[in-house]
């Protein structure tokens, strides 16, 4: 089996791929990304030698590196690829158009050249907008976007979709909640908080910290994206959720109390513009059909992850220094 996920050195695509590597014996995976800031090879320094694993620097906007690329075919490709952050879409609104736009368009029409029997988008449940106190959001609720990173994922969807339905392209979605975990680029709540904690530094909450969001271990998302990606029905989306409703002042108190240090740390900031007030997601089709349900739940996921960070200390020091692109440096012989 042929796989070609793109954005493999970002959080999630590093941990998929490395799920992908444990999980799948008869996986070859393509790791193909531009090594943007969140992108860090030294999120897979544990696989860099597998006989089994390849990476390919390019971008998935560069036509000619994605046909290279993918010259020999690949059965299967999972896109990971995009400018996540919602405060830099704010400032750099026109990143998030290229990358997440026509990056994809681009990507899907190199893999349908090469191909690839199916294409999985990666999404967000950001597209959807946001939420009262009540309800969830199905895979057929309108899509509302809020901020340029949300609306640039939604045409992205959409694109793909169209792909299905005027042209009989196998592909499938998945829209995941907010997801946390080992290797998540310090600029996220849980990371940047348990960090700053680390270094006694404030924790920025926005507004009154009562915004709501469903929390997700990254292992189990990569699991229901290798599910669906083999399972799920072409043409369909599926919503991945963790079961884990929490307000954000509520996951700053939990993660303040595991590393030990005082909520006098918290310190309130103005909200940001267009901020979603609620997101919950309904997983009962992914439960349904394909037999997927979160195995870590939001207390267990949260010792584990704040493990992670006090036993890797020195990885998350480097990416928030930048320290961490003189390991490219190394790898590519200087010309970064």
């Amino acid at each position: 089996m042929r796989i070609f996920v793109t954005g493999g050195c970002g959080f999630i695509g590093s941990n998929f791929v490395r799920f992908l590597l444990r999980e799948r014996p008869d996986a070859e995976v393509t790791n193909f990304d531009a090594l943007t800031y969140a992108g860090n090879l030294e999120n897979l320094t544990t696989v860099e030698e597998h006989p089994k694993y390849r990476f390919v620097r390019g971008s998935i906007c560069d036509r000619a590196a994605l046909d290279a690329a993918l010259k020999g075919g690949c059965d299967i490709v999972y896109n990971f690829a995009a400018e996540s952050h919602v405060d830099r879409s704010l400032h750099e609104p026109q990143k998030f158009l290229d990358t997440n736009v026509t990056g994809t368009a681009t990507l899907l029409e190199a893999s349908l050249k090469a191909g690839a029997k199916r294409f999985v988008q990666v999404s967000t449940d950001e597209v959807y907008g946001s939420l009262g106190k009540d309800g969830v959001f199905t895979e057929t609720t309108s899509i509302k976007p809020s901020s340029p990173y949300s609306a640039a994922k939604a045409a992205a969807d959409l694109w793909v979709l169209s792909y299905h339905r005027s042209l009989g392209a196998d592909v499938v979605i998945t829209r995941s909640s907010n997801n946390y975990g080992p290797f998540q680029f310090p600029e996220k709540l849980i990371p940047l908080f348990i960090s700053n904690a680390l270094e006694d530094k404030p924790l920025p909450v926005y507004g009154d910290g009562m915004q709501v969001r469903d929390w997700l271990y990254v292992e189990d998302n990569c699991r229901a994206i290798e599910i669906v990606g083999k399972k799920g029905r072409s043409g369909e989306v599926y919503n991945i959720g963790g079961k884990s409703e929490r307000e954000n002042l509520v996951v700053t108190r939990a993660l303040l109390r595991e590393v030990g240090k005082p909520e006098t740390l918290i310190k309130y900031v103005a909200d940001r513009p267009g901020h979603d007030r609620r997101y919950a997601l309904d997983i009962s089709k992914i439960e349904k059909e394909l037999g997927w349900s979160p195995n870590v739940g939001f207390e267990e996921g949260l010792k584990a992850t704040v493990k992670w960070y006090l036993e890797h200390r020195e990885w998350w020091t480097r990416v928030k220094s930048g320290a961490y692109r003189e390991y490219y440096a190394r790898q590519y012989g200087g010309r970064l």
